[in-house]
């Protein structure tokens, strides 16, 4: 059997810089379509996964809170998102995607052409083996440091 060839963390991190521009080019191009910022259609593709507190929203997406709260109040104005009180604590507002949201999202990914080729280019063992790794790499939480 042939061992394959080192590939290093510079080149990894090249490969990973290419991809993202490449996902975030797709990405910018399909929210447009539906008349979106690529902050607006990124802060709908962070609440897919769930409700958000503004201070979450602003912190995932590396931007100000005050400009976070401009993105959240357009999206509120067309109604794909909602405030509303956090069940934990009522000073906090928690942004919750509507149904309409979540139809916007849907067709934006549904339009990242370029991407959906890439994913489709790959056969199911190689896509298994994509996301494992991706949640391997950048989704899962180290374990927390043994006390002595």
């Amino acid at each position: 059997m042939t061992a394959l060839p080192r590939v290093d963390s510079a080149r990894l991190m090249e490969l990973l810089s290419v991809s993202l521009a490449a996902y975030y080019g797709d990405f910018t191009v399909a929210a447009a379509g539906e008349n979106l910022t690529a902050s607006q259609g990124k802060t709908l593709n962070v609440l897919r996964r769930g409700p958000a507190s503004m201070s979450t929203l602003a912190t995932t997406l590396t931007c100000d809170a005050s400009n976070m709260t401009g993105i959240v109040d357009r999206l509120e104005k067309r109604g794909l998102v909602r405030r509303e009180p956090s069940a934990s604590d009522r000073r906090v507002k928690n942004v919750v995607l509507t149904a309409e949201g979540e139809r916007v999202i849907d067709v934006i990914r549904s339009n990242m052409h370029h991407t959906l080729a890439g994913l489709d280019g790959l056969d199911e063992q190689e896509q298994h083996t994509l996301g494992a790794l991706l949640e391997r790499v950048f989704t899962r939480q180290p374990a927390p440091a043994a006390r002595p």
